[in-house]
């Protein structure tokens, strides 16, 4: 706009051909607060009014967003920090009828313009609360124009109220002309598509980042051992990103957020984890190393049970036989023998529960008992000799660290390819354009050892980098994974520190993390007290010495 907002605000006079230019202006504008504003000021300035009043409709009521008024020097609501005194306007009674004694109700509800050169000669309109205020204030509140402000639909979305038109020769206050009246109903169109048009654009982003937190959680809900990851991990990320962009030194010193790749990154937080609706629940939700769709230690548990069989019928056949052959020897041995298997049984089953469990790191010792215990041999229902375990139940159960075999592990990573793949095939806008990169970086590793595409250090954005540590310091700090403790906070840390010095994540962005103490923040919030082992409460400042 070639016109000062001093000059809008002061009502001078506009002439017709900016009012072109003012309704550019208008289109242009993103922020809502200012976008009112600029409504109220450019209506102002090409009526000559001394004052204008902007209400907007909600849920048939009419509520005052922006007050102006030069002699007043009034400027409440919008950018103005000054919140907007007066109450609202219902369009209807509390009997359901139409309300049609206020004059900006009845502009909305008719749907027409109302220019009344003096309200308190009008008729038919409660200008009561008008001279309430005019006795307050020592105001003359004289002409009104009144002019509905309606969108595409004919739906009628605002009200635009100007007040003492001033005759720029003289300053006195005088009617609305029928020129103002036409140039007001112009500019309330102009007013009115562009205001609709920035609600459209803050409706289909409310839309997009509710489907997008919606994905997010329908994510979390299919594995309850995870549930959360998905929510904490955009707080995280962002309580970092913050720390980063307003870090002063170090080699991050001069990278900076812009408000749009911060809300890039923030919507990447939220759908880093989105290829994992291509993952199979069972191993999402896999707790045990023998679990499937259901544990199959439970069937292991059954042929244990058919050796335990086995043991008593070899006692009992071994009591009948001393019976029928009349053997008066002690029967002490057989049972003792039986105890013995039993026992051994017994502590064998306990041993591949544990290892089922997957919490602890497997020693070879463990699984050279797990290889001698599959040996063992059961006999099934059509008389066929099995070995206690399948091959694939000793590979499985032999699992160094975790619960998943080498082959489910990459089956669950294929969940970034698929959110690479996902995203890309997104039609996402400029501004949103780097999201698939920044979601589908956080397995990578500074050291390339990473995936899905094992990029180094400078091949990954800062971004993505800063979602890596975020993602692994919210997987080790959660406390609803099944196949280990609660970790405490210092280890978290610690095995953070660690992946740094080997250089799986950036030093240097975990630097920051420390120095920042980025994780206070979420610890308090997201961590039970238990886990918080190292002290988290703000820092003292040292004490000045005086002389």
């Amino acid at each position: 706009m070639s016109r000062s907002d001093d000059e809008l605000a002061h009502g001078r006079p506009c002439p017709v051909e900016h009012l072109t230019e003012v309704g550019i202006a208008l289109s242009s504008e993103r922020d809502t607060a200012r976008l009112l504003e600029m409504i109220v000021l450019g209506a102002k300035a090409l009526t000559g009014a001394d004052g204008g009043t902007l209400y907007v409709v909600r849920d048939k009521v009419l509520y005052m967003e922006i007050v102006r008024s030069d002699s007043l020097d009034y400027a409440m609501g919008g950018t103005t920090g000054r919140t907007v005194p007066f109450p609202a306007i219902p369009l209807t009674h509390a009997n359901g009828q139409p309300n049609h004694q206020h004059v900006v109700s009845h502009a909305v509800l008719a749907n027409r313009t109302v220019n009344i050169r003096d309200a308190y000669m009008a008729e038919g309109f409660d200008f009561l609360g008008t001279r309430e205020f005019d006795a307050r204030t020592g105001y003359r509140s004289q002409s009104f124009l009144v002019v509905p402000m309606t969108n595409h639909e004919e739906e009628v979305i605002g009200v635009l109220q100007l007040l003492n038109a001033i005759e720029p020769r003289t300053g006195r206050v005088v009617p609305f002309s029928a020129d103002a009246e036409r140039l007001a109903q112009t500019f309330a169109s102009q007013a009115a598509m562009a205001l609709t048009n920035r609600r459209l654009i803050g409706e289909l982003r409310t839309l997009f980042d509710s489907l997008i937190q919606l994905i997010a959680v329908g994510i979390d809900a299919k594995s309850p051992h995870t549930a959360g990851h998905c929510r904490r991990v955009p707080v995280i990320t962002m309580m970092f990103a913050d720390a980063v962009h307003h870090a002063r030194k170090g080699p991050f010193a001069d990278f900076r957020l812009t408000d749009k790749n911060r809300y890039a990154l923030e919507v990447a937080a939220w759908l880093h984890d989105c290829g994992k609706i291509t993952t199979p629940e069972h191993l999402l939700n896999k707790s045990r190393k023998l679990e499937t769709v259901c544990d199959r230690m439970e069937t292991i548990d059954a042929r244990f049970e058919i050796l335990r069989r086995d043991l008593e019928l070899k006692l009992l056949r071994g009591q009948l036989e001393r019976l029928r052959t009349g053997d008066s020897r002690p029967a002490g041995k057989l049972e003792e023998q039986y105890r013995d298997e039993l026992e051994t049984l017994d502590s064998e089953e306990a041993l591949l529960r544990t290892c089922n469990r997957g919490n602890e790191s497997m020693s070879e010792s463990a699984r050279g008992r797990i290889r001698r215990i599959a040996e063992r041999t059961w006999t099934d229902h059509d008389g066929q000799t099995r070995f206690l375990l399948t091959s694939e139940e000793v590979e499985t159960l032999c699992i160094v660290r975790g619960t998943l075999t080498e082959e489910e592990k990459e089956a669950v990573n294929a969940h970034v390819t698929a959110t690479l793949y996902l995203l890309k095939g997104l039609q996402f806008p400029k501004e949103l354009r780097n999201v698939p990169e920044y979601a589908g970086g956080h397995h990578e590793r500074v050291d390339g050892t990473g995936y899905p595409l094992g990029l180094k250090g400078e091949e990954m954005s800062v971004e993505a980098r800063i979602m890596a540590i975020a993602d692994i310091f919210e997987a080790l700090s959660a406390q609803d994974r099944p196949y280990r403790t609660r970790k405490k906070l210092s280890e978290c840390l610690d095995i953070l520190g660690t992946m740094s010095q080997e250089g799986h994540i950036d030093p240097d962005l975990f630097d920051i993390f420390m120095r920042e103490r980025v994780y206070i923040r979420y610890s308090r919030e997201y961590l039970s007290p238990e886990q918080i082992d190292i002290d988290i409460e703000p820092r003292r400042p040292p004490e000045t010495l005086l002389d």
